[in-house]
């Protein structure tokens, strides 16, 4: 009997700290009600601005992109190539790696070394039986060989290359050849012997063969 009173006891005064406590900190145990939600703005005001465009900076005239450091890094790099290419015996590719070297050197009017990295670039060519490259290196022999002041032996390299391109049935290349040897019987070169540079490092020698 003892017992059930105090239980009695315990549950009322738990029943009324409670109430206390929900009067004390203005706590509502009721159902509290949900508002519906804010709907947000759907329209971006950054999306209506209007796109900047970025200006383009005008260069002089008469303002070269491609300095002289920039070749010699051009140089350096097919020179790579090329000596990478011949030391593990691919001629195809070397070739084209002289050929490349003949044309930079063209631009820079260095004609004795382009005519050299030309006969390298010709001698594979030719053993190898690639005609399209045989024939445009005959055509740049021929402008190197014109600068030079040898105008006769630039009209046998085209006199060849016309040749072979009627061999090869390359009838494409005739009309090029044929104007090229127009310019080439009327040019006067500009730079005389004393300044002709000469390639200082050779790779292979003009007559020697390939595997």
């Amino acid at each position: 009997m003892k017992f059930l009173l105090v239980v009695v006891l315990s549950v009322g005064i738990s029943l009324s700290a409670s109430a206390q406590l929900s009067d004390l900190f203005n706590i509502s145990f009721k159902k509290h009600v949900r508002y519906p939600q804010i709907a947000l703005k759907q329209n971006h005001p950054f999306k209506n601005f209007p796109a900047m465009a970025l200006a383009k900076p005008k260069l002089p005239k008469n303002i070269s992109l491609e300095g002289e450091y920039d070749i010699e890094l051009q140089e350096s790099a097919i020179m790579k190539v090329a000596q990478h290419n011949m030391r593990f015996r691919i001629y195809d590719i070397a070739s084209y790696n002289f050929s490349d070297l003949a044309k930079l050197y063209i631009k820079e009017k260095r004609f004795s070394e382009a005519m050299w990295f030309l006969l390298q670039s010709n001698n594979i060519s030719r053993q190898q039986n690639n005609d399209r490259l045989t024939l445009s290196n005959l055509m740049d022999l021929a402008i190197v060989k014109a600068n030079m002041g040898d105008p006769v032996k630039a009209q046998e390299d085209l006199a060849e290359a016309q040749q072979l391109a009627q061999l090869k049935g390359l009838l494409a290349n005739i009309s090029d050849i044929q104007k090229e040897l127009k310019f080439v019987q009327q040019f006067k070169p500009v730079l005389t012997k004393a300044e002709w540079r000469y390639a200082a490092d050779a790779l292979i020698t003009p007559n020697k063969k390939v595997d």
